[in-house]
């Protein structure tokens, strides 16, 4: 009997938790001739501004134990032409589409939010107030619970799509970030983006890259991500979309029983792009193994009682 591999996000319903992380995939169609796009959960694509941006200058990513550091600047074609060039191919292919949105202002989210609910094929805005590498907009509003619960609540007005804004851990208490986010009209949460990290070249004793600062990301970041989506599924009752490190069946695993409905994987898909396929095979795998029928059952399904001691 086929396992059940689905999972709802307020109105969504996705045939499998996997979601191409926002960034990491391009807009989806790079990756168009090894990955079958219809059978992801989701495509978030690159951010997008009302106009292009071209980004930092490189060097703009940098390799660190079990992760990497990137600052490339939120570069993007811009929602006009996304919608008029990659959108179409998008849904040609059948890909459930998640759009990250952007903004400098609360104004310029709410603008690009109307030009893609009016837009046919996108199933859901993802809201990028956290990106730590650059100086306007973004983390500004992810950093401050009335700016999170501004811009949440002027998008939610704005656009009848499924409104997912995604939180930085770059702050004292992401579970306050998450319930304003829930207050202010959220259908989900997408946690965690990078974290604020620097990389410095001994040798010339300058910047690894342009920006001096960036995000890290990777394996080296999973426990700290897993454990504030953990404390954020105890503080709100709006479905998280967990994200950090994840490079497997287990990782996957590991955040859904802490909480999360679906994930995003991103930095692993640059080590191996068939990351996708080995993720829903050792999921179906470990429900056969334990004889569940349903993924969607293991959601928040951790227990949190301590190991038993062991004595030397």
């Amino acid at each position: 009997m086929a396992k059940d591999l689905s999972v709802r996000i307020g109105s969504l319903e996705l045939p499998n938790p996997l979601i191409a992380a926002s960034g990491c995939f391009g807009y989806g169609l790079e990756y168009d001739e090894i990955v079958d796009l219809s059978a992801l959960g989701g495509v978030c694509v690159k951010g997008l501004f009302m106009t292009e941006r071209e980004g930092h200058p490189p060097p703009r990513i940098v390799e660190t134990p079990a992760g990497m550091i990137n600052a490339i600047g939120l570069q993007g074609i811009g929602v006009h032409r996304f919608v008029k060039e990659k959108l179409p191919l998008l849904r040609e292919r059948g890909a459930r589409v998640f759009v990250n949105v952007c903004g400098t202002t609360v104004d310029e989210y709410v603008e690009v939010s109307k030009v893609l609910s009016q837009a046919e094929g996108v199933s859901a805005l993802e809201l990028n107030i956290s990106c730590p590498n650059i100086k306007e907009g973004g983390i500004q509003f992810g950093c401050s619970l009335v700016g999170t619960g501004a811009v949440v609540s002027a998008v939610r007005k704005a656009t009848h799509l499924p409104v997912i804004p995604k939180l930085t851990p770059n702050v004292t208490d992401v579970p306050s970030f998450a319930r304003a986010a829930e207050d202010a009209g959220a259908d989900a949460v997408s946690l965690v983006n990078t974290f604020l990290a620097m990389a410095i070249d001994v040798e010339t004793r300058r910047p690894t890259i342009t920006n001096v600062l960036g995000g890290l990301s990777g394996p080296a970041i999973r426990p700290i991500a897993v454990r504030m989506v953990w404390e954020c599924a105890q503080e709100v009752k709006i479905p998280i979309i967990g994200m950090g490190g994840i490079t497997n069946a287990r990782d996957t695993l590991e955040f859904m029983l802490a909480g999360a409905t679906a994930v995003q994987i991103g930095t692993a898909n640059f080590a191996d792009p068939f990351v996708w396929s080995k993720v829903l095979a050792g999921l179906e795998d470990y429900l056969e193994r334990h004889r569940i029928d349903r993924l969607s059952d293991l959601i928040g399904a951790f227990d949190p009682t301590p190991p038993k001691a062991v004595h030397a």
